[in-house]
């Protein structure tokens, strides 16, 4: 059956899916982009779409306060638990990103792994964006990435498959993607297989739609909600402009 995104069988998969993830790199970006575009000291980080924590924790080991927001309960189960106890254990909250009020602001706001993409409507980017500049202090650092429109047009997601191990299960994997260019959305529909080590199978499906972004476009759509572009690099650096060749890019902006 086709489920939720990010449900049950997904989620406890996520790990495997992303255990070659360069988090710790991420986390070394997200850094640059502070010192280097920030407007004063970081100490306080909202993470949007923080998934199961994978920068979410280890930015909080670093001393920052994070507090990480998703709308999946499976995923945040599995970033609490990553997490534990500890007294630099993240703050973790279920909400959807597009109306979340937290009451409170933050020196830097965080939406990595192309999470603004999931708001695959106009209405919903400008829902995402005021989210990130109602908790930003005047001056704030937004630190994010996005599929980036000709790269994506250029280089069209196809079909794989792939098998992962996590030490309880193998789990299969096949991802079918395609193109709406005239609504600028990639979809892409995942099946898994979860092979317990006991022989039970788990199958499920979800679809991914994800919205790609093109440069002007994006700069509107911050402007519109109180943000200002300050930066759109390549993916994994803070310089470096992007091609057609880049499928992901990195970008900073400031709350105004």
């Amino acid at each position: 059956m086709t489920g939720e995104v990010f449900g049950s069988v997904y989620a406890r998969s996520y790990d495997a899916f992303y255990a070659a993830k360069d988090y710790a790199a991420e986390c070394d970006l997200l850094e640059r982009a502070f010192k280097r575009f920030a407007t004063g000291p970081v100490n306080t980080i909202l993470d949007l779409g923080c998934g199961t924590g994978g920068h979410a924790i280890p930015l909080s080991q670093r001393g920052y306060a994070v507090t990480g927001v998703d709308q999946s309960r499976d995923m945040l189960t599995r970033a609490r638990a990553k997490a534990g106890n500890g007294g630099k254990a993240p703050e973790f909250v279920q909400s959807d990103l597009r109306s979340l009020d937290l009451g409170r602001t933050y020196d830097a706001a965080v939406m990595m792994f192309a999470v603004l993409g999931y708001q695959v409507e106009n209405d919903d980017v400008l829902a995402a964006l005021g989210t990130v500049a109602r908790h930003l202090r005047k001056g704030g650092l937004f630190a994010f990435d996005i599929w980036y429109g000709p790269g994506v047009l250029r280089d069209p997601p196809g079909e794989r498959a792939r098998a992962f191990h996590d030490g309880k299960r193998e789990i299969i994997r096949i991802a079918r993607g395609d193109l709406d260019v005239g609504r600028q959305l990639a979809s892409v529909k995942y099946d898994l297989w979860s092979v317990e080590n006991s022989g039970s199978v788990e199958k499920t499906s979800e679809r991914h739609t994800m919205r790609f972004f093109f440069p002007k476009e994006l700069e509107l759509f911050l402007q519109i909600a109180g943000l200002r572009l300050v930066s759109l690099s390549a993916f994994g650096e803070t310089d470096k402009a992007p091609t057609e060749k880049d499928w992901n890019v990195f970008a900073a902006a400031v709350r105004t």
